[in-house]
């Protein structure tokens, strides 16, 4: 969301910047909503100033006695007008918030310009692929394999792109969700909360999932209650309306939610597995900070995500996302990518953004110094990480000549098992 005023000022400069991420800005639709309100503005000051006039002649006449009556008649039928214009002119502006909640953030100056993921630029990576001796499984043939991944039943219970996890699969996905947890909250700084799993349309409207992305989500009928499709949208949400103490920033929090979405329009993507789920478990971190601050933040944000698969000794990558394949509400974004030996490729498992004050705006989230007024402040989050495609790692990684699989040592202690064998 931005400023009314900003953007009124800044529309060709805004449109050339928001053309680098492919979208276009109906310029001559805002510009006659403004010359709209700009007439009713000017009238409307017009008329108050001619009524100070004559309200003033009024009182004048009637000190001398005179019948001010028809002109008494006339000042109110300016107030009527006057009524008139400034609702117009509220109503315009209602009008310009919505128009406005349907275009995305624009881009840091240091994004690169693209259009599409091919355009996305490396920035570093840690570890080497794995070379097999042995023809590498991928998971969906992996976990049934062993017992510890039932595709089928899932959607038999519920349908297509859902998992039922067993045994020392379905610990492997709560140990990571608790090894996670801990290194981000013990080492890495953060608060862990535990939000509500449904989210009202204010909370997706100020995390900008609503009104533009309605169809990606799961909505509760009869209610004004949606499924969270990630942590982002409670967290951020928890100080929606508040002005925060500016000397507590930066915010650091961290969550577990499980997260659902349509995914619409991905059909034909990633069918096979767990890669594109319609409900996955995942740890995310958000951080409120300064604006002076939210890119080392993000810089920060995005270590302590990497830090997490190191430790687990998955080899990665992490890109910066072009103009053209950034998200809606995104002023910079981060992709780490973990190989995947099942696709013999690297796949995202983070997303680590800085939406500035973008989000701020939307959910009316402040800070304020002791001395001074208060400012927007910066909302930053990132998965730390997506548990099933972390799992989906880990399986795929760690798979062995015999069909087992090894647990990476992180993890031991929370699986209490050094190995994952075929499920009895």
């Amino acid at each position: 969301m931005y400023d009314l005023s900003f953007f009124r000022s800044n529309l060709d400069a805004i449109s050339a910047r928001l053309a680098e991420r492919g979208f276009t800005l109906d310029v001559e639709e805002f510009r006659a909503l403004d010359g709209r309100r700009r007439a009713a503005v000017t009238e409307s000051e017009q008329l108050k100033a001619r009524k100070n006039i004559e309200t003033a002649e009024i009182r004048k006449l009637r000190q001398q006695g005179a019948d001010t009556t028809e002109r008494q008649q006339a000042v109110r039928a300016t107030d009527e007008r006057i009524a008139a214009l400034d609702e117009q002119v509220n109503a315009l502006d209602e009008e310009f918030r919505q128009a406005l909640a349907s275009v995305p953030n624009l881009p840091h100056e240091s994004v690169p310009s693209g259009r599409s993921a091919e355009d996305n630029v490396e920035v570093r990576r840690w570890g080497q692929p794995r070379r097999f001796d042995f023809p590498p499984k991928a998971h969906w043939d992996l976990g049934p394999e062993l017992g510890i991944l039932d595709l089928e039943r899932a959607a038999k219970v519920t349908g297509a792109r859902f998992a039922v996890y067993w045994d020392l699969g379905a610990k492997l996905e709560r140990a990571l969700i608790n090894f996670m947890l801990d290194v981000h909250t013990r080492e890495h700084g953060y608060t862990e909360v535990l939000p509500p799993f449904l989210v009202n349309s204010a909370s997706l409207f100020g995390t900008g999932q609503l009104p533009k992305f309605a169809e990606d989500l799961f909505k509760i009928e009869n209610t004004d209650f949606w499924l969270a499709p990630t942590a982002e949208v409670p967290v951020t949400n928890l100080f929606r309306n508040e002005t925060l103490d500016a000397a507590r920033l930066p915010i650091q929090l961290c969550a577990y939610t499980p997260c659902f979405r349509s995914e619409a329009g991905s059909y034909g993507r990633d069918v096979r597995g767990i890669i594109r789920q319609h409900q996955f478990q995942k740890v995310e971190l958000v951080k409120f900070t300064r604006p002076e601050e939210s890119y080392g933040e993000l810089e920060k944000l995005t270590a302590d995500a990497e830090d997490i698969l190191r430790r687990l000794g998955l080899p990665y990558r992490t890109v910066v996302l072009s103009t053209g394949d950034m998200g809606f509400s995104s002023a910079k974004t981060y992709d780490i990518e973990v190989w995947l030996p099942g696709l013999n490729d690297y796949k995202e498992i983070s997303s680590c953004s800085n939406f500035e004050a973008f989000q701020a705006r939307r959910a009316s989230i402040r800070s304020k110094a002791a001395k001074g007024k208060s400012e927007f402040v910066h909302t930053l989050n990132g998965s730390g990480l997506a548990i099933g495609r972390t799992w989906v790692a880990v399986v795929e990684n760690y798979q062995q000549a015999d069909g087992s699989v090894l647990v990476p040592e992180a993890l031991r202690p929370y699986l209490n098992a050094e190995r994952i064998g075929k499920r009895l």
